[in-house]
């Protein structure tokens, strides 16, 4: 079942779109559920949909109640994710189908080919999901999939992510995260000016910043050509913000994990082993700087942030973190205490593996973002590891039974 409303218009506050493209749409009976059961959190008033002066008026009446108190109607929103396979981007996909949207999403060809290997991260959303093949490293196709989507809004997920890998190429990082990041911003103010841009920035782009915690105002002193890529994404949103009017925000994430995240990286690298030593799968881990300190927050948090920053009449930029700090060491002996085991056991420290440039601590001051978004993290250090290693350890188990 599904119930018409045409318009054009955006309307409300809180979880209504800053901007809409206008057309009709189609009002799914699910989504529809959805607002009669927290209309709040569409930013529509409680009593709304109550027909008092007719019970028995049913969907109809409430459709024009709707309609109503939204001047031309509803209009649904349209997304286009970069990086969308990825950690955040799957994330963030299930939030913004959550909310209504519809979500479009930019991939690479090869990931058409390989979907078991390269979309097993959306695999339970897929039918709900549009995808384009285009690639960050030509403009042509970004250019074609902004112009055929028209979105409302835009996150710019996509980059050469993994910081150890970036000093071993050093070209194809900045080529990618610089460039591409410049085309997805060329396309909007082409073809969709009103689109709001969502930046992923890094922490890393404070580097061995020269005070800790690090917010907003810190100055940046970025250790990688990751941290310096990011920062040149970062100098390309504020441009386009400031120069075209783009609203364009970018978000400072210090680091975010859950059991999504690649086994590259050193949170899931940890817990994924210690749970392959527990079932007799491996015998060590290999380690570099025990004593680097991070703040690691849930990813699953950090993207409502993302969703947050655009929903503001004004673009900003925004610190994203915890607050607190952790050392890898702490990191290890956590997972591999969960699992009742010693860490000193299985443990290897690898000066191979150390960065050619280390950063000794990042740790972020949300301040800014608590204040303007209303954002805090919710999972806890503690309670983030301990869930990544049970299900590691669940899905290893499984496997080899």
């Amino acid at each position: 079942m599904k119930a018409y409303l045409s318009g054009n218009a955006a309307c409300g506050d809180g979880g209504w779109p800053r901007t809409a493209q206008g057309g009709p749409f189609y009002l799914s009976l699910a989504f529809f559920s959805r607002i009669l059961d927290d209309p709040m959190r569409f930013g529509m008033p409680q009593g709304l949909f109550r027909a008092e002066s007719d019970p028995e008026c049913g969907f109809g009446c409430i459709a024009h109640n709707l309609m109503h108190y939204c001047g031309k109607g509803y209009k649904m929103k349209r997304a286009l994710i970069t990086g969308i396979t990825g950690q955040d981007g799957s994330f963030l996909a299930e939030l913004l189908l959550g909310r209504g949207y519809e979500v479009h999403g930019i991939i690479r060809r090869v990931a058409m080919e390989v979907p078991e290997h390269r979309l097993w991260r959306l695999r339970h959303i897929m039918d709900k999901l549009i995808l384009h093949a285009a690639s960050l490293e030509s403009f042509a196709s970004i250019f074609r999939v902004f112009n055929l989507v028209q979105p409302d809004e835009c996150y710019h997920l996509a980059a050469q992510s993994f910081v150890s890998y970036s000093f071993e190429d050093e070209f194809s990082t900045i080529n990618t995260n610089i460039n591409g990041t410049h085309y997805v911003l060329a396309a909007i103010k082409e073809v969709c000016p009103n689109c709001g841009f969502y930046f992923a920035g890094s922490s890393e782009m404070f580097g061995n910043a020269e005070q800790t915690p690090q917010n907003e105002h810190t100055p940046f002193f970025p250790r990688s050509s990751y941290g310096i890529s990011k920062l040149g994404g970062f100098h390309l949103t504020r441009n386009y913000r400031e120069a075209y009017g783009v609203h364009a925000a970018s978000g400072i994430l210090f680091n975010h994990e859950s059991p999504r995240r690649g086994l590259e990286f050193v949170t899931r690298k940890v817990c994924h082993t210690a749970a392959r030593i527990k079932l007799g799968l491996a015998k060590e881990l290999r380690v570099g700087n025990l004593e680097a300190r991070r703040d690691w927050g849930y990813a699953g948090d950090y993207v409502q942030a993302m969703w947050l920053m655009l929903q503001q009449d004004s673009p900003d930029d925004f610190v994203i973190a915890t607050g607190e700090t952790h050392s890898v060491k702490d990191l290890i002996e956590l997972a591999f205490s969960h699992l009742h085991l010693d860490w000193k056991d299985w443990v290897v420290v690898d000066k191979r593996l150390y960065r050619p440039s280390e950063i000794h601590e990042l740790r972020g001051d949300y301040s800014k973002a608590r204040k303007q978004l209303g954002w805090e993290p919710g999972m806890s250090f503690e309670e983030l590891t301990r869930t990544m290693v049970d299900q590691d350890f669940e899905q290893l188990k499984n496997a080899r039974s």
